[in-house]
This record gives C-alpha cells, sequence and structure tokens, in this order.
C-alpha cells in the first residue's frame, strides 16, 4: 500500500460498534464516507480520563483519523461533529438494526458513499418517524442495490411487462416478480401487483404494502446474509412492529 494511503485524516464517520482491547483500549467499527467500513484500535479509549470516552458514540456525526497498513488500524483523532436527535426506544433498536446490516453484509474498506448518505438519512429520520418501517424499507433497498441485488420493481423479469396492480406475484431473489401462477407455490415471497407499485413509488401508507414489504425484505436480506443471523431483527419481530 503506498505511503499516502497509511494515514487518512478528516474522514467523516459513524461508530457503529465497540468492544473491549486488552485492559484500557477498544476495538472500534466505523462506517466512513471514503472507506467504507473500517476497524480500529482506540487505544486507551476506556480510561476514565481519555478524551475519546465522550466522543465515541453511535448514531452520531464524527470526524475521525487514522494509521496502519494491516486490516486493523490506529485510531488518533475522533471529533463529535454537531449532535442528531438521540434515537430511543424503537428507534434505538431500528439504529441498531441498520448497524447490523452494515457490520454483517459489508466487506472492510469498500465505499458506498449512496449507501453511507442512506445511513446518515435514516438517522436524521428515525427520532421523530411517525413510520419506522417506511425508515427501515427504504435504507434496505439502498443495502440491497449496493450490495448488487437492486430489486426489480416496475416488471415482470420475464418479457418486461409492466406489474398489475390487481396481480400476484411471487418475487424470486437473484430474478424478480414472476406471475404467481407460473412458478412453484413455494417459490420466492407472494406479493400483490399493488405493493410493487408502491414500493417502487416508495409509499408504504397500505397495511398490504407495509405487511408484504417487510416479508419480502426479510427474505432478501436472509438470502444476502446466508446462515447468519441478524439479532435486532428477532428482538423487533418480537416487538411485532416492523
Amino acid at each position: 500500500m503506498p505511503a499516502e494511503r497509511a494515514r487518512r485524516d478528516s474522514q467523516a464517520a459513524y461508530l457503529l460498534h465497540t468492544y473491549p482491547y486488552r485492559e484500557t483500549s477498544l476495538v472500534a467499527e466505523f462506517y466512513t464516507r471514503d472507506a467504507g467500513r473500517v476497524a480500529v484500535i482506540a487505544r486507551g479509549a476506556r480510561r476514565p480520563r481519555s478524551a475519546l470516552r465522550g466522543v465515541l458514540m453511535a448514531f452520531q456525526p464524527l470526524l475521525i483519523g487514522w494509521s496502519g497498513k494491516a486490516e486493523l488500524k490506529t485510531l488518533h483523532k475522533a471529533e463529535w461533529q454537531g449532535g442528531y436527535l438521540p434515537l430511543r426506544g424503537l428507534s434505538l433498536i431500528c439504529g441498531f438494526y441498520l448497524n447490523e446490516l452494515l457490520l454483517k453484509l459489508l466487506p472492510r474498506e469498500d465505499a458506498h458513499e449512496q449507501l453511507y448518505e442512506a445511513y446518515a438519512a435514516a438517522l436524521t429520520q428515525l427520532p421523530a418517524a411517525a413510520d419506522h418501517a417506511a425508515v427501515l424499507r427504504r435504507f434496505e433497498r439502498v443495502l440491497l442495490r449496493e450490495l448488487g441485488y437492486g430489486l426489480v420493481l416496475d416488471r415482470e423479469v420475464a418479457g418486461g411487462t409492466p406489474i398489475a396492480a390487481g396481480a400476484q406475484y411471487r418475487y424470486i431473489p437473484d430474478r424478480g416478480p414472476v406471475p404467481a401462477g407460473e412458478v412453484d407455490g413455494k417459490s420466492g415471497v407472494e406479493l400483490a401487483g399493488q405493493t410493487l407499485i408502491d414500493m417502487a413509488a416508495d409509499r408504504y401508507a397500505e397495511p398490504q404494502t407495509v405487511s408484504q414489504s417487510k416479508a419480502l425484505m426479510r427474505a432478501l436480506i436472509s438470502h444476502c446474509m446466508g446462515n447468519q443471523t441478524l439479532h435486532t431483527r428477532q428482538l423487533l419481530r418480537d416487538l411485532q412492529q416492523l
């Protein structure tokens, strides 16, 4: 790696997760605009008088710098950039869900600027959101697109026939929507055409759309994750909110 790549300064970032490292330090996973997901050692961050103790906060915009050529870098600067409203209750659980998706689905040091902006937008919307599900669905769509699994919502995958609001479809992972009568009834996720049309227009007002879009995104994300488990999804499911 060239020397100029060994040190990065003034990088916009959000903290995703931390865990203890040795006696006084932390390993911190950040999501950055320009470098993607980055893991760093925050030396001395667990000491009572560490300047980092009040800065390393999840769901708040940070400006960080690090150095190192290995996968695990060394944090040398972190500054708070002004706060969002704090996440509480269901909004907080939703924030942890977003973080878990990024940690488990994004490879390290793979930048996705549009996904970073979608994450930042979700954090600004969640505290006062009347519809948390809509915020999550928007983020999930961007995430899947950036991972190479962009959703086809406006047409049938075979032939390109426009989706009909009154028809029934089955959405097949890695393919898209197929008329329900043309595939095995156990394949994919069954959806009304109106649900696909609503999702394409980013509308989540109808109960059917809310329910079916949740089922679809759950299936597609599970398909991407393979054998991994989303712990926050189970918590959300237990709350019967999303």
